[in-house]
């Protein structure tokens, strides 16, 4: 039983290392931004359906299945630490090529409502909300990782994905998320 303990816990404390080694790396170099024709101009979210769709007009340019926070069918984000993604109308305001994660483009979320929300409750209301791919160094999981919902509140998606997702979208594009 003692030796079984020692080597989960082993195991248990390199998955954490590799983690947060490989966070450390970065993600490599962005892609190139697609042509004009090819770019969106909406994304939106339905969270209960695990998918978001990039726009052009009304026209979607590619679906994809996501993850999201741990608690994301429990309603919007009201406060940091409560593991939801928020739900509403945001825009992609900045994005990061050497992310913990395979790239992230930044959600604007806490808004001026989200904000006065949450100081009304007494909660500071969270941020750091991304699109973003798999950690670096688990890119190999793919898909596996739409089996559940693993992030703190974020939207996620395979590598490949997030690579088309980083060259379609723009910043300032706006991002609906919904129930």
């Amino acid at each position: 039983m003692r030796n079984t303990f020692i080597v989960l816990a082993a195991v248990i404390i390199g998955l954490f290392a590799y983690t947060k080694l490989m966070a450390g790396v970065g993600s490599g170099s962005p892609p190139a931004d697609a042509p004009l024709e090819q770019r969106t101009d909406l994304i939106r979210v339905y969270k209960s359906e695990r998918r978001m769709v990039l726009l052009r007009g009304d026209a979607a340019l590619s679906t994809y299945r996501i993850s999201l926070g741990w608690a994301a069918d429990e309603g919007p984000k009201q406060r940091e630490g409560d593991e939801k993604t928020p739900e509403g109308r945001y825009e992609i305001d900045w994005r990061n090529p050497k992310s913990m994660a395979h790239l992230s483009l930044h959600i604007s979320y806490p808004n001026p409502d989200d904000q006065r929300n949450a100081q009304s409750g007494g909660f500071p209301p969270g941020g750091a909300i991304m699109i973003h791919g798999l950690p670096n160094g688990w890119g190999l999981f793919g898909n596996i990782h739409q089996l559940w919902d693993w992030t703190d509140g974020c939207i996620a998606v395979t590598n490949a994905e997030m690579r088309d997702i980083w060259a379609r979208v723009p910043d300032h594009t706006p991002i609906e998320i919904m129930p």
